[in-house]
């Protein structure tokens, strides 16, 4: 039997999945906390991040990513790879016996978790130090941005234990470093450190370890003082860069600067 869903209203729940969310405001503070784990990750983590991204109030502009301890995410929980599997979990042998559609519910469950992340009405950040391992350096991916620090190492572990990246990281991966590193990085599995990561797109901003949060949330400062409808057409326009030709994207821009224009006079729908 599954666990019930935590929610926001239910911090004790969310943290015995592996989270805590501060609301500051326009700023959310999402918070892995298994540090004695190395905010290793299960589906129970995965439901809570989904619950926390359907439950965020409208005012959170944007949402900040950080963990606690020396690493990020050391990735699944290898206890899913085990015949006890998780507790109130299917272990990877039940999953794989599953109908097929019952085995694309329960992925596509787990992808929620990473779904959110880069809605349209928010921006968020990751902050990343130590091992961003497999589903953490997914979870990593599915930020808008990335701060880093000086020891982080990412590796997509997956194709390693025979398996695929299918946790939303492919298309972010393929998009910031090109289809050849990508394919490269995930077959080999092979470890990315921050001077790698801050060369091919992956980090946009390296920092010394005890600089990492103050650097995020300075980054996030940075976000809140832009105007918040500017920002989110800004955020669209640029999404949908990589689907359209150079005048598709001018006809995109014409349209979103005259819903400014006419924002700011303030004869706007």
């Amino acid at each position: 039997m599954t666990a019930p869903v935590p929610t926001l209203a239910d911090p004790a729940a969310l943290e015995a999945a592996g989270i805590r969310v501060e609301l500051e405001g326009e700023l959310a503070v999402v918070t892995l906390c298994s540090p004695k784990r190395r905010n290793a990750q299960s589906p129970a983590m995965w439901r809570a991040l989904a619950a926390v991204g359907r439950e965020l109030p409208g005012t959170v502009r944007v949402v900040l990513l950080k963990a606690d301890g020396v690493s990020f995410s050391a990735g699944l929980d290898r206890a899913m790879f085990t015949p006890e599997g998780i507790p109130g979990e299917p272990n990877f042998l039940a999953l794989a016996a599953a109908p097929d559609q019952e085995l694309d519910a329960a992925i596509a469950g787990y992808q929620e978790g990473f779904t959110w992340w880069r809605r349209p009405d928010l921006v968020t950040v990751a902050a990343v130090q130590g091992h961003a391992v497999g589903a953490g350096f997914q979870l990593a991916l599915a930020c808008d941005l990335r701060v880093c620090a000086e020891d982080v190492q990412f590796s997509m572990k997956e194709t390693s234990l025979g398996l695929v990246p299918d946790l939303t990281g492919t298309k972010p991966l393929t998009d910031l470093v090109g289809y050849a590193r990508a394919l490269e990085m995930c077959a080999t599995g092979r470890w990315i450190g921050a001077a790698e990561a801050a060369a091919t797109g992956l980090a946009n901003r390296v920092v010394p370890g005890e600089e990492l949060e103050a650097a995020a949330r300075a980054l996030a400062a940075e976000l809140l003082a832009a105007p918040r409808n500017a920002v989110i057409e800004t955020k669209a326009l640029l999404q949908g860069a990589g689907g359209r030709d150079h005048e598709e994207q001018r006809a995109a821009e014409r349209a979103a600067q005259a819903r400014r224009l006419r924002d700011l006079a303030g004869i706007g729908d």
